[in-house]
């Protein structure tokens, strides 16, 4: 990269920064520095790199979106993963929110349905020197019971209603990420496991992104 073309990169990575994402509500000054420092336009298809930041979906193939940065970084100040944390990210995408929550908790498992995006997401990650990830490859549409519990679950494509399953794999003060509902109408919930068998639900935002693949649509009612 040319020092005109990384000047570029870093002047509209902190546009982003302070148009998209601070004025959407995320102080926390962890999440700002962070998004400061990972390079979101390393992680984007090539034929997009020039809206890498910007605000919208960004398509990855095999029918998979990147998610715009301040829906990423309004889940990860919800979540507040720390340094003790175990993550579940259900949906790996390009990497980009793999590598944000691996540079704030213990450990990260995401998995990916797409064998193509998945051996990309490795190949990134590995390059960029991220050790502190578990890559699964298969279906997270049900989460990822093998390594449960977790602290942390980040849920990266929308439900048309919420699945049971992420609650179940939550510790005791574990804390879910998820988008439920079909467009028009979704919602962004925080989902935090405060007993054995109790949950209790913070309605964060209104949005609307792409499903996750793999994610059953509820049968129709029939008289």
């Amino acid at each position: 990269m040319s020092v005109q073309s990384a000047s570029a990169a870093e002047q509209a990575r902190y546009n982003m920064v302070e148009q998209q994402v601070r004025t959407w509500e995320v102080l926390d000054q962890r999440i700002l520095d962070l998004l400061h420092a990972v390079p979101r336009e390393e992680f984007v298809p090539e034929a997009y790199a020039g809206v890498a930041y910007a605000d919208t979906n960004i398509p990855l193939g095999d029918g998979q979106f990147m998610l715009p940065p301040r829906v990423v970084a309004r889940a990860l100040q919800a979540l507040g993963p720390n340094s003790l944390d175990r993550v579940l990210e259900v949906g790996t995408g390009s990497g980009y929110l793999t590598q944000l929550l691996a540079s704030l908790s213990a450990h990260v498992v995401t998995v990916e349905l797409s064998q193509t995006l998945h051996q990309e997401a490795a190949a990134r990650l590995k390059a960029r020197g991220v050790r502190n990830v578990s890559l699964m490859h298969g279906d997270g549409a049900k989460g990822w019971e093998s390594e449960s519990p977790y602290d942390v679950i980040a849920v990266t494509g929308s439900l048309p209603r919420m699945e049971p399953a992420f609650r179940e794999q939550l510790k005791v003060g574990g804390r879910l990420f998820v988008v439920v509902g079909r467009a028009p109408a979704m919602e962004a919930l925080l989902i935090t496991r405060v007993g054995a068998n109790a949950w209790s639900t913070t309605s964060l935002f209104e949005t609307v992104i792409p499903s996750l693949a793999g994610a059953e649509e509820p049968r129709p009612f029939v008289l």
